[in-house]
């Protein structure tokens, strides 16, 4: 999601972006997360190129490249120096971790666990159904069910997750195509097994040390291998709403 908001904001010649990450990001669906750039350098998504900045010096010189700035500060220290007109709190978490208004003119908060009017100026839908990208600015996004959203019909059984605590392994790729029952990788000599047939289209970096019941992939039962580069409808629309939420306060 954060990924897809960054990438609406620069096709909407708003260049200049920066991105704070955890040292050990757990994307999931990775070729199309700009978090890829903490560990090789830089990251491709649809067309727009995000680089690593080892700090905040260098993240000037990264927006004077064209290109969107990646850099580990999971406290967000970095807020003081930049000082933002827009904030996005994509973090996900169904919780708000210390997010607050004075962050920044203008602060976003995608789903639930934030109050708009309170700890963010906006509110931004994150669940699918009919509701899903409306902007909030009273009140809070709906509840997080912990069912993943339907793609083909499909909702949990699409998700892999953690089976114990462990170090995951598996030399499977994204874009490999799976079988139902298929050894998709290990934790701690457990079995990540598939329960659909489709495609992986998100997989946590091997070497990960997680948890169990993590998220640590996806498969989609479309079949569709593309879907694995591009990103998804759901991301879209939450982007564009941001993209609104931001025009609405600076284009008057």
């Amino acid at each position: 999601m954060a990924s897809a908001a960054a990438w609406r904001l620069y096709m909407a010649n708003i260049r200049r972006i920066v991105m704070l990450e955890t040292a050990r990001p757990l994307a999931v669906r990775r070729e199309v997360a700009f978090s890829e750039a903490v560990y090789a350098g830089s990251k491709t998504v649809e067309g727009v190129r995000a680089l690593k900045a080892a700090g905040v010096e260098q993240i000037s010189r990264i927006w004077d490249q064209g290109q969107i700035a990646v850099t580990v500060d999971p406290e967000a220290a970095a807020l003081r120096d930049i000082r933002p007109d827009v904030l996005v709190d994509a973090i996900l978490a169904k919780q708000n971790l210390g997010t607050r208004l004075s962050d920044a003119p203008l602060v976003i908060g995608l789903g639930p666990g934030f109050t708009a009017g309170e700890d963010v100026h906006v509110v931004v839908e994150t669940q699918r159904g009919h509701h899903l990208g409306r902007i909030i600015t009273t009140g809070s996004a709906e509840p997080n069910t912990g069912i993943p959203g339907s793609v083909a019909g499909v909702t949990e059984d699409r998700v892999l997750r953690a089976p114990g605590e462990g170090e995951f392994l598996s030399s499977c790729r994204i874009g490999d195509r799976v079988e139902k029952g298929a050894a998709i990788g290990h934790v701690a000599g457990m079995e990540v097994v598939g329960r659909i047939d489709g495609v992986l289209r998100g997989l946590i970096r091997p070497g990960t040390w997680v948890t169990t019941g993590l998220k640590i992939g996806d498969i989609d039962p479309r079949g569709d291998v593309s879907y694995c580069y591009t990103i998804s409808d759901k991301a879209r629309a939450i982007a564009g709403s941001v993209l609104e939420a931001v025009l609405r306060t600076y284009n008057r």
